[in-house]
């Protein structure tokens, strides 16, 4: 009797064992920039079970293409980083499951662009001019306070920018330009730039490390970056500072809100767990890690800011903005003429 009952428990025990699910790996597809501390994500794993494998695949323009190349056999589960310049090209191809993420009612409403809740926002991030305070203290002249200043004569040779092109920072401030002074009048401002002297390179490093006074040997006192970039400087500073080096110009219109979002990929197979993911991205939990990180602003209105940021950080009151499907629209057309009347 006693080795049909110890027959029965071990086969039990072995049935059991059969029937335990495998544990499920999570593939997050997201931008080469993506950063966030290793404890933050062990912490998902340690509460769900879930293990993330993290793919990063290129700037947000090449996420969106290749999720969209393989819609039909998606290549993760769950994708972050594709942004309101590009947002309307991942609706547009059909990539993401609609999700009511219970944590919507934390997020800031005037980030929510996707009524339908295909992709959330996680962060967000204002391209900016930023100067040199150092340089314009030593100078005669004022820090400039618009966009209109940089047309100024007395500005002549001190600014540089990113091409729209192959930067996203540039693009950004594309669109800030066009939204301050419409199609008609974008391309002349950008001729009235040009006549100043405006120097354009290929990205933003090339910009900040390479010809902005403030991080470099170079002779641009401005340069378009990112309102986050003054408490950047703070953090990374090898003394420590009481004053940022850099300040960010946030006059009405002067600067472009770029907002990051997240969603589920259409054909997972594992739906229920990457929802699980996109919870945790919009959590506080995750969002209080981001800035320190990847340097951008959490999208979870309940998510406290670090000492560097709420000391240092300027935010826009009124910054540029424009709906996904009027960039989708026009992006190509606009970086096009952008070409023509800046490059040639």
């Amino acid at each position: 009797m006693k080795k049909y009952l110890f027959s029965v428990i071990l086969l039990a025990l072995v049935l059991s064992a059969c029937a335990a699910p495998e544990p499920v790996t999570l593939r997050l597809m997201t931008h080469d920039s993506f950063d966030v501390s290793a404890e933050t994500m062990a912490q998902f794993t340690e509460e769900t079970g879930i293990a993330v494998d993290i793919f990063k695949s290129g700037d947000a323009g090449t996420v969106v293409n290749l999720a969209a190349l393989a819609k039909d056999d998606p290549l993760a589960d769950v994708l972050y980083g594709v942004d309101n310049t590009f947002l309307s090209r991942a609706l547009e191809n059909d990539i993401f499951i609609p999700y009511e993420s219970p944590l919507i009612a934390e997020l800031r409403p005037d980030l929510l662009l996707d009524p339908q809740y295909r992709a959330l926002p996680v962060d967000f991030g204002d391209v900016c001019l930023n100067y040199d305070r150092a340089w314009f203290a030593a100078s005669s002249l004022e820090p400039p306070q618009s966009l209109d200043d940089l047309v100024d004569p007395a500005f002549a040779g001190l600014t540089v920018v990113e091409n729209p092109a192959t930067s996203s920072p540039g693009l950004a401030f594309l669109l800030a330009t066009v939204d301050s002074y419409g199609e008609d009048g974008y391309l002349d401002y950008w001729r009235q730039l040009v006549d100043n002297d405006v120097l354009v390179t290929d990205g933003w490093e090339d910009a900040y490390y390479g010809a902005f006074t403030a991080a470099s040997d170079g002779d641009r006192p401005i340069v378009v970056s990112y309102a986050s970039s003054p408490p950047a400087e703070v953090y990374f500073a090898e003394t420590k500072l009481e004053v940022a080096p850099t300040a960010s110009v946030i006059s009405d219109g002067s600067c472009f809100r770029q907002v990051e979002f997240a969603g589920v990929l259409k054909g997972t197979e594992h739906e229920e767990e990457a929802k699980m993911l996109v919870d945790f991205l919009l959590s506080r939990q995750f969002q209080e890690d981001v800035p320190l990180h990847m340097f951008v602003f959490p999208a979870n209105e309940r998510a406290e800011l670090p000492e560097v940021f709420l000391k240092h950080s300027q935010i826009p009151d009124n910054p540029a903005t424009m709906s996904p499907e009027e960039i989708a629209q026009n992006r190509e057309a606009w970086i096009q003429d952008w070409t023509a009347a800046v490059l040639r």
